[in-house]
This record gives C-alpha cells, sequence and structure tokens, in this order.
C-alpha cells in the first residue's frame, strides 16, 4: 500500500499495464493509472454482501485531497447502510429518462423561458428570435445538463468568426439571462456561460455609404428582388430600424402614412413615418403573400423576414458585381450593415440641410435635442417637415442612383 503525494500521483511512472494504487491514508480509495498516463481515483466498499466500485473523479481535476475527502462521504454513506454507487447508477437512469422526455431540451426550455419571463419585457420578442436563430438552431435537441463552458465559448466564436461580433456579444447576454433563469428554477446547478467574456470589445461603428455605395446598393437591391431587395430600399429610403421595418404590416399603413403604434418601436413611442413616392413605389412592388398576420416583407405570410445575415450578405454580393461591372474591374466594398442605412438616410439628411431636430423626429430619436425638458414639453410631432424631409431624401437618393447629384441643393433653398 503506497503512501500517495500530491507531488507523488502527478509524478506517478506509468508502464504499459494497469495500475490500481491503494493510498495507505484512506482505505478504500485506489489511484488507477492507464497505460495511457490517464489518471482516475476509485474508491471501493462493501455493501451487504457485495463488493462495490465507483468512480470519483479524473485526476487533476480531483486532486488527492479532494478524492479523499470524497472518498470518506462515501465510505461513511456505506457504514449507514447506504449504496452510494447505486445511487449514482440511480441518478443517472433518471436523467437519462428525463433527458428522453425532451422536458429538459434547450428547445423546450427556451420556449418556456419566452412563456414565463420574456413575455413580460419589451424586448422579449426580439431576446427570443435572436435566442432561436443562434442556440436553439445549434443546441435545441441537446440537454441543457450537457452544455459545458467550452460549448458556449464555441457558439460564440463561431458566430464571430462569421463577421458578427456585436451580434456575438449580444447573443452572450441573451444567452447568460437564459442560463441564469434556469439556474434559478434549479434546472441546472450553475450556468455554464458564467465567467465567460464578451468576444470582443465592440467599436462605436460610423459607417455610412458614399454616394457610389447608395448607387450600387440600390441597383443591388433591384437586381436581388424580392425580399430582401425590396426591404433593403425601405430601410433607405425611410431610416427607421430593421425590426420595425421587417415588421411592417399592410395595416399599418394608410395612404401616404405609416403608423407605428407604441409598442412597435424601440423607445415605446408610437410614430408616424411619412412615405415617400419613392417609398410607395418600393411597397407596392412587393408582391404580398395573402395571410392573416398582413406583413409586408415575408416568405411565408405566418412570420415576418428572418436570416438578416444572410440577407444582407445576398446584397452586399450583387453590391459588388454592379461596382465590378461599372469600373470593369473588381472592386472591393467595405462591410456594412442595415443598421449603416439609418445612418447613412440621417447623414444625407444633414447634407441636405435639414435640422437636427427634424431628424430625430424622423428616426423617432429621444435622446440629443430631442431628450430633457424637450420630450417633456414640446409636443410638436413635426409631420409637415418629416414629410419634407424624407421627400428631399428621396429625391436624392434618386438623384445619386441616376448620377444627377453632383450639386446638391438643400432643402431651404428648393422651396
Amino acid at each position: 500500500m503506497a503512501k500517495l503525494t500530491a507531488t507523488g500521483v502527478e509524478k506517478w511512472k506509468v508502464t504499459d499495464k494497469r495500475q490500481e494504487v491503494p493510498d495507505s491514508l484512506m482505505t478504500g480509495l485506489y489511484l488507477i493509472v492507464q497505460p495511457s498516463g490517464r489518471k482516475a481515483w476509485q474508491v471501493r466498499y462493501r455493501f451487504g454482501e457485495k463488493h462495490r466500485r465507483m468512480t470519483l473523479g479524473k485526476y487533476p481535476l480531483l486532486s488527492l485531497a479532494d478524492a479523499r475527502a470524497r472518498a470518506s462521504e462515501a465510505l461513511i454513506a456505506a457504514q449507514d447502510g447506504r449504496d452510494p454507487a447505486g445511487e449514482r447508477e440511480a441518478e443517472r437512469a433518471a436523467r437519462v429518462e428525463v433527458q428522453q422526455s425532451g422536458r429538459d431540451k434547450i428547445k423546450t426550455l427556451v420556449e418556456q423561458f419566452g412563456k414565463r419571463h420574456l413575455s413580460t419585457l419589451k424586448s422579449g420578442e426580439t431576446v427570443k428570435r435572436e435566442l432561436n436563430r443562434h442556440v436553439v438552431a445549434v443546441w435545441g435537441e441537446r440537454d441543457i445538463h450537457d452544455i459545458a463552458k467550452r460549448d458556449v465559448i464555441d457558439l460564440l466564436d463561431g458566430i464571430a468568426d462569421s463577421g458578427r461580433v456585436v451580434t456575438a456579444n449580444r447573443v452572450r447576454a441573451y444567452l447568460n439571462k437564459f442560463l441564469n433563469w434556469c439556474a434559478e428554477r434549479d434546472i441546472i446547478d450553475q450556468s455554464p456561460a458564467m465567467g465567460v467574456k464578451p468576444v470582443a470589445k465592440e467599436k462605436s461603428r460610423d459607417r455610412v455609404l458614399s454616394d457610389d455605395e447608395i448607387r450600387w446598393f440600390w441597383q443591388a437591391c433591384t437586381r436581388e428582388g424580392q425580399p430582401w431587395g425590396h426591404l433593403g430600399k425601405m430601410l433607405l429610403l425611410t431610416g427607421q430600424r430593421l425590426g420595425e421595418v421587417v415588421n411592417m404590416t399592410d395595416r399599418e399603413v394608410s395612404g401616404d402614412l405609416w403608423h407605428l403604434i407604441a409598442d412597435r418601436t424601440k423607445n415605446g413611442r408610437a410614430h408616424d413615418v411619412p412615405l415617400s413616392e419613392a417609398a410607395r413605389a418600393v411597397l407596392g412592388a412587393v408582391e404580398r403573400l395573402k395571410s392573416d398576420a398582413g406583413y409586408v416583407f415575408t416568405t411565408t405570410g405566418t412570420s415576418a423576414l428572418q436570416g438578416y445575415h444572410k440577407g444582407r450578405n445576398h446584397i452586399a454580393e450583387r453590391m459588388v458585381e454592379v461596382a465590378s461591372e461599372e469600373r470593369g474591374e473588381p472592386v472591393d466594398i467595405p462591410h456594412w450593415t442595415f443598421h449603416d442605412l439609418r445612418r447613412t438616410a440621417a447623414t444625407g439628411m444633414a447634407r441636405l440641410g435639414i435640422p437636427v431636430r427634424v431628424t430625430e423626429a424622423v428616426l423617432n430619436h429621444v435622446s440629443g435635442t430631442a431628450g430633457g425638458i424637450v420630450s417633456v414639453y414640446q409636443r410638436h410631432d413635426y409631420a409637415d417637415e418629416k414629410r419634407d424631409a424624407l421627400n428631399a431624401w428621396a429625391r436624392l437618393v434618386a438623384d445619386l442612383v441616376e448620377g444627377r447629384a453632383d450639386n446638391v441643393v438643400r432643402l431651404e433653398n428648393a422651396r
């Protein structure tokens, strides 16, 4: 019987045969050394007339001191007439039964998370959609107890490696909320995402499409057609948020006005968006799918468009084609996002001399000049100014597409 020490266990010599080394200080504890070099701890005891063995854990994850402590617990339980190995087997069998029932599958728990928690939040629909897109799509059939920290890191790295660092960080935040909720409900002991850091530090974006890029973008959208091409044009012409445009329904549009109720906007404020002639033409070109939902941008009729990353890539590929044909050589276009179209519209309005307050009203911003005391006491809705601004922006886009925008006329001079 060997007198095991921490250093001795670490340096134990490997042979070509399996070794079972008893511990002189803890009767019943054995160090198992495989020919491959792998080491593990095992405890042996009697339960009735049977000799029982139970693996305690692998070395070095389980140290000598911890192995002795676990062995002591198992031996005390055996003295009290219990069978620790049998109890563990019963727990595993119960877990397998639960897994087979689907109760602890990721897709089942995300659905419960949405019903019991996210449904009470304004941002709940967005969080649920992102969890389904990035988590359920990958882990849906897996049991939550099988998810480890490395799985979380691999998932986020995969999203980031596809060029979506910001999305990876958002998914990390949503996944943290979901896993912590599972821990609070005693589904898991602790979140496997605990200690996982953001994929990368986010930089504030200032990407604005150039005049050439606006022209290429518009022509690319025309080539791409329904649904992503029409969506891209509406994002550029209106300057509204992606989620608001994607979920547009025909019921929200009356003539040349698009009305969003408070529940449909990020800041919880109802918002009217005047539709320019160009924007109405885009809407008129969208072939509708008959459905009670009434979504404008949809491929199913029952739900709004999904897969924004792929949709953006479709348009980006068409842009490169258009630009390369125009220049007669390959053109490298810097990465852009759908949100950059909103910034491009705001910058275009500033270029036209439109007051910042009016641009903020168009974008439904409540920060900057729209914040503080102004947001409380200023009730003017800028309806006419918003209409003039969006009409002017649509004309500028048309001029850029047609190559007529060498001399931009500021709005105040155009009246």
